[in-house]
């Protein structure tokens, strides 16, 4: 029999991009980590990498309830009902003018973006508030901050995550629990060279995180002592600035940068 790990991590989005880096940099440490997507192909090459003695994976479509019993089940029994960390991570986007873009799109990116994370919050509720110093590191964006052109619907999202992540943090302090989120800007992953790198502001702003940037920040947010986390981590300087911008400049400035930023 494997002995119960010590510490755990439960990433959504992990087979690439951000999920990867983050599941990578705890793998490294030692961690034990569960490793969920639904692209299986790229998570079997990640079990294999790392070893089952390290790692649990499966299928994770983060919309369905079912799947996400599945999964936490799974994982409770690799670790003996430990979840020290859950990552939720797995995203999409649409980059278009919105009344371009399918209603299906929309409607499929809130469900995973929103309606996946509050699955995953309170389905793993009940792991998180048996294990001691637990928390939840939510994948926020500088999108938040304002509403971006052409990425209407996910910067929705994400400023619901946002919320979603104030609220749930001084709900569950009481269970022993941090809830935190993290905010970059571009990130070098597929989703923003596939997706959101048509958008002018990409040009004017470029693209100057990889994975590993944020990688650390979720890493410092994960062992860090939990009474010296910040709610919300903005991710490089020019996230930082922004979100400084956004606080002491008047509504009608933050309108006209991220309209000019876009084209607009």
């Amino acid at each position: 029999m494997s002995p119960i790990p010590s510490t755990t991590l439960f990433v959504t989005g992990a087979a690439a991009g951000i999920g990867r880096a983050v599941a990578e940099r705890f793998l490294a440490a030692g961690w034990f980590v569960g490793l969920y997507d639904v692209d299986e192909a790229g998570l079997q090459a990640l079990q294999q990498r790392w070893g089952p003695e390290r790692c649990v994976s499966a299928r994770l479509d983060v919309s369905a309830a079912d799947d996400w019993r599945a999964a936490l089940s799974g994982f409770a029994a690799a670790t003996g009902g430990r979840l020290d960390v859950l990552f939720n991570n797995a995203g999409i986007a649409v980059t278009q003018p919105f009344e371009e873009a399918d209603l299906a799109r929309h409607h499929r990116l809130i469900d995973i973006n929103l309606k996946g994370l509050v699955n995953g919050c309170h389905l793993a509720f009940p792991l998180l508030q048996r294990t001691p110093g637990s928390r939840v590191i939510n994948m926020c964006s500088a999108s938040a901050l304002y509403g971006q052109p052409e990425l209407g619907t996910y910067s929705a999202s994400k400023a619901a995550v946002r919320s979603l992540t104030e609220a749930l943090d001084i709900e569950w302090r009481r269970h022993g629990i941090r809830v935190v989120d993290v905010l970059p800007l571009f990130v070098n992953t597929a989703m923003v060279t596939d997706e959101v790198s048509r958008m002018k502001t990409v040009a004017t702003l470029g693209v100057r995180l990889g994975p590993d940037d944020v990688a650390a920040t979720v890493w410092r947010l994960a062992t860090a002592p939990a009474a010296s986390l910040p709610v919300h981590s903005c991710v490089g300087w020019q996230t930082k600035l922004f979100a400084l911008l956004s606080k002491l400049s008047p509504g009608f400035m933050n309108r006209l940068v991220t309209a000019r930023m876009a084209g607009y």
